[in-house]
């Protein structure tokens, strides 16, 4: 059996810039002080994806993704450039179950603007990274935050997520140093 790694493991799903993963792991390794390990690409699973939305299921994805066997790290992120939904939402930026071992972060509508534009790349990596470390505040039981400053305040749009710092209020940080592994 191999032996469980106190970081977080990076998987790219489907075809996806190699700098996004990078980006990332940098973003765990300095807000959240865990190791983080970019693991081999895979393709996105198939029977995730819904022929009548055009879009991935987060939730079939999150299953299919928890239903294999567990590999070196306790908690992991898929990244993927495909665009992510959850019945109740037309779309989502990420998914994950709180205190579950996989999260999701879309790069889909983070590389566009509202208005159809292509953002500046600085513009979307730190979405990414916001994106990303939201989702792995779930995966250690953070909920979402009332306070707007802190990154795990829901982000309904791109102009909600943009005007959230890059960073958790002291209450969420406080939480996360306690409830890492």
């Amino acid at each position: 059996m191999e032996p469980i790694h106190k970081g977080i493991g990076i998987v790219s799903l489907g075809d996806l810039s190699p700098l996004i993963p990078k980006i990332v792991a940098a973003h765990i390794e300095s807000y959240l002080h865990l190791d983080a390990d970019i693991l081999p690409a895979e393709d996105l699973p198939a029977a995730a994806y819904s022929r009548q939305r055009l879009q991935y299921d987060a939730g079939k994805m999150i299953a299919f993704l928890e239903s294999r066997p567990p590999t070196g790290h306790k908690k992991k992120i898929a990244l993927l450039a495909a665009d992510l939904f959850v019945p109740i939402f037309s779309h989502v930026f990420g998914e994950s179950r709180q205190g579950g071992a996989w999260a999701l972060t879309s790069v889909f509508r983070l590389e566009r603007q509202k208005n159809g534009s292509i953002p500046a790349p600085e513009t979307l990596y730190e979405r990414t990274a916001k994106v990303a470390l939201h989702e792995i505040g779930h995966l250690f039981c953070l909920v979402h935050c009332d306070d707007p400053l802190c990154l795990m305040h829901f982000s309904g749009g791109l102009s909600d997520l943009d005007r959230t710092p890059l960073q958790f209020c002291r209450y969420c940080a406080q939480y996360l140093r306690e409830a890492k592994f």
